[in-house]
């Protein structure tokens, strides 16, 4: 929290260009602390009150340790647990929205916690984590009719927005990193494409937000190809549209000030 902090004053100083290097922070706070968890969230509040805007805490899970990989040991339905949501309970009452990772299996679970806190900004990070690995692989269409579902129940939530990405990850099932070269940004495009016009088709633009994820994306192409990636795809949109998936969303959810 302190660097970051500490990044962001610099950027604000004008000194480096005119970024906003790390002007909303999210962090993270234990939320199995149950109402413990608001402590630390203050804690959190006072290190950079000026700029922290919430947490993640990542939810990831499924019984197919060959997906799980180094999440295998998060606890199963961490998102329904009692003690976690009262920890959950401590962010709205402080400003605080929440950032969910999960897969796209879990979704039914974050929808059962919008609806509970309706009045937590959530924020489902990565297109849902669609999963086309392990036990997953070969299913494309049959996991995509799943996800979709899960995509437009959840979007029924007034209180949930989507980050539009991580679609790079290996956890998606494309071999662009075994290809002996990688990806153009047509060819991205064409992969993601299903994918983010569900999302936008469900949320709407406004409630939707273009995402780098970088480092984890750099495993199958740059970040330049991801962003010429998400420009093709937006191509279709209006400039209002173009201009919300791109800026306003986030600034409006992460409370950032635009030029």
């Amino acid at each position: 929290m302190n660097i970051a902090n500490g990044i962001a004053a610099m950027s604000a100083s004008s000194g480096y260009g005119p970024a906003a290097i790390c002007a909303g922070i999210v962090g993270h706070a234990n939320l199995l602390l149950g109402d413990a968890a608001r402590a630390v969230l203050e804690a959190e509040i006072a290190a950079s009150p000026q700029r922290f805007r919430g947490i993640r805490h990542s939810s990831a899970w499924d019984a197919d340790a060959n997906v799980a990989g180094m999440y295998a040991t998060r606890p199963k339905g961490l998102l329904l647990d009692s003690s976690f949501r009262k920890g959950f309970a401590c962010l709205a009452p402080l400003g605080l929205s929440f950032d969910a990772w999960l897969f796209h299996p879990q979704i039914p679970e974050l929808t059962d916690l919008a609806r509970a806190f309706p009045d937590t900004r959530i924020v489902l990070d990565h297109c849902g984590g669609p999963l086309g690995v392990a036990s997953y692989a070969g299913r494309r269409d049959e996991i995509f009719a799943t996800w979709k579902a899960s995509i437009g129940e959840i979007a029924r939530c007034p209180n949930v927005v989507v980050k539009l990405g991580g679609l790079a990850m290996r956890l998606l099932g494309y071999d662009f990193h075994e290809r002996p070269k990688p990806p153009s940004s047509e060819q991205a495009a064409a992969a993601w494409r299903p994918y983010v016009e569900t999302c936008i088709e469900a949320f709407g633009p406004d409630r939707c937000m273009f995402e780098s994820n970088f480092p984890p994306d750099k495993g199958q192409c740059s970040y330049q190809v991801i962003f010429n990636a998400f420009k093709r795809i937006a191509a279709q949109y209006s400039e209002p549209e173009k201009t919300a998936l791109f800026s306003t969303t986030a600034a409006k959810v992460y409370r950032l000030a635009l030029p």
